[in-house]
C-alpha cells in the first residue's frame, strides 16, 4: 500500500509551508465555526471557507504543475520573512534563557548575554563601553 501511494504521488508536488498554512486556517477555521450558534450565517461562512481551504490544499499537494506551486510557496515565504525571523529570534532567546541571562545596555539597549551564576558582576558593553553592574 505505501508503494502505491509512493508511486501515486511521483511528480506531483507534496506539502510545503503554504500548504502547512492553508490547512491551518482551514482547522481553525473549521474550529471557530464549532463554537458558533447553529444555522448562524458566520457558523456557516466560517464551514465554507474551511471546507475550500481543505480543497485548495489538497488541490496544491496533488497537482502536477511543479513551477506553479513552488513560486505560490516562495511568495508566501517572502511575504511571511519578517514574522519568521522575529519568531525565530525570539525562540532562541528563550532557549539561551536556561543557561544565560540577558541584560539590555542603559547607555545604547545593546542585548547582552551573561552566562548565570557568577553572582553579581560589572558588565561591560561592547558597543559603547558603559559599565553598569548587575546579579548574574
Amino acid at each position: 500500500m505505501k508503494e502505491k501511494f509512493i508511486k501515486f504521488m511521483q511528480g506531483r508536488y507534496g506539502v510545503d509551508q503554504f500548504s502547512k498554512f492553508t490547512i491551518g486556517v482551514a482547522f481553525a477555521a473549521i474550529i471557530l465555526a464549532l463554537f458558533t450558534k447553529r444555522g448562524s450565517s458566520l457558523g456557516t461562512l466560517l464551514d465554507t471557507v474551511g471546507l475550500l481551504a481543505i480543497v485548495y490544499t489538497y488541490f496544491r499537494i496533488f497537482s502536477r504543475n511543479i513551477q506553479k506551486r513552488y513560486s505560490e510557496n516562495q511568495k508566501y515565504l517572502s511575504m511571511t520573512s519578517k514574522l519568521r525571523l522575529r519568531v525565530g529570534k525570539e525562540k532562541n532567546l528563550m532557549a539561551q534563557r536556561k543557561t544565560h541571562h540577558i541584560y539590555t545596555c542603559p547607555g545604547c539597549s545593546q542585548k547582552i548575554r551573561v552566562p548565570k551564576g557568577k553572582g553579581k558582576i560589572e558588565i561591560e558593553c561592547p558597543k559603547c563601553h558603559e559599565k553598569f553592574v548587575k546579579r548574574s
